[in-house]
């Protein structure tokens, strides 16, 4: 009981078959300037064919690392099967192809002594500049967070490898729709019942973690192929609590083609202009690919 009175922060991480990113990401929390009795680490592994024993064990006495193991059930479970698990009073939630920054928990501390019952939502940095698919991907994710989250303290959308909340206000409110069994949307959906149910969130740019997903064109497409299935389901989710699930605003799109341009350097301005429109199209794809597979409970 003790142990779990000073734990502030449950760190969230959902696993599949990275060993090598999962590595990564655990010697990052191993790097963080903060007292390790106040957080502690949790694994969720999202199979039960591919073990992470290996990967996890030399961190083990460098950190207080809780490992689960769920059958394959995609990230918005397996990031409920961690909160479960947890001690802290905040969940902190992450993947397994992030790092994070120094300061990551020390910053989040800070914004929680100023809005305790807040979503927080941080900063993600692409960590593969080179990657054009990986650098057009992020570029995607930052034109929706300038979008959304213009005005720092009435933010409404964060993506699931960077935000945090108090833990009983996120079984509060039911955890994250296992509807979504695609890292696709869950957490569009996640920060839109979080702010219909008169909640917070906040955006604060200076927690960062560092992300590394690296990209090919197929699986770029796939990416927002899946973006786009979510997409739909998301719609049919928030239609159900009377909120709009229609297209934005021309001018959402049009700003959006046009992001680009004012964000790339050089030549590679118009490959992610380009890569820009691939996607709008593969969201599409998946939408109506979704909608026409869907079946209506």
């Amino acid at each position: 009981m003790m142990n779990k009175a000073k734990t502030l922060f449950s760190i969230i991480v959902p696993t599949y078959n990275r060993p090598d990113k999962l590595a990564a990401c655990m010697q990052s929390f191993v790097e963080i300037e903060y007292p390790r009795e106040k957080f502690q680490v949790i694994v969720v592994n999202d199979s039960t064919e591919i073990s992470v024993e290996n990967t996890i064990s030399p961190f083990q006495n460098q950190l207080n690392i809780t490992l689960l193991t769920q059958p394959n059930s995609g990230p918005a479970t397996a990031r409920n099967t961690g909160s479960f698990a947890a001690e802290g009073k905040f969940l902190v939630f992450t993947d397994d192809d992030c790092t994070v920054g120094v300061d990551w928990l020390q910053n989040l501390e800070k914004r929680f002594v100023e809005t305790p019952d807040c979503l927080i939502g941080g900063r993600t940095v692409n960590a593969l500049p080179d990657n054009i698919y990986s650098t057009a991907s992020q570029q995607l994710i930052d034109y929706l967070y300038s979008y959304y989250n213009a005005i720092g303290d009435r933010a409404q959308f964060f993506t699931s490898n960077n935000f945090a909340l108090p833990a009983e206000a996120f079984q509060k409110i039911g955890g994250f729709d296992t509807t979504f069994s695609l890292a696709a949307g869950e957490d569009r959906e996640f920060c839109d019942r979080w702010l219909h149910s008169g909640n917070t969130a906040i955006y604060a740019p200076e927690v960062i973690v560092y992300h590394s997903h690296a990209l090919t064109l197929r699986k770029f497409w796939k990416q927002q192929f899946n973006y786009g299935r979510g997409a739909f389901l998301f719609q049919q989710i928030i239609s159900k609590r009377g909120a709009n699930g229609k297209l934005q605003h021309p001018s959402f799109y049009l700003n959006l083609l046009a992001y680009p341009f004012f964000h790339a350097p050089g030549f590679q301005k118009l490959l992610i202009a380009a890569l820009f429109l691939v996607s709008q199209v593969g969201i599409a794809a998946g939408l109506f690919w979704e909608k026409n597979n869907f079946v209506e409970e």
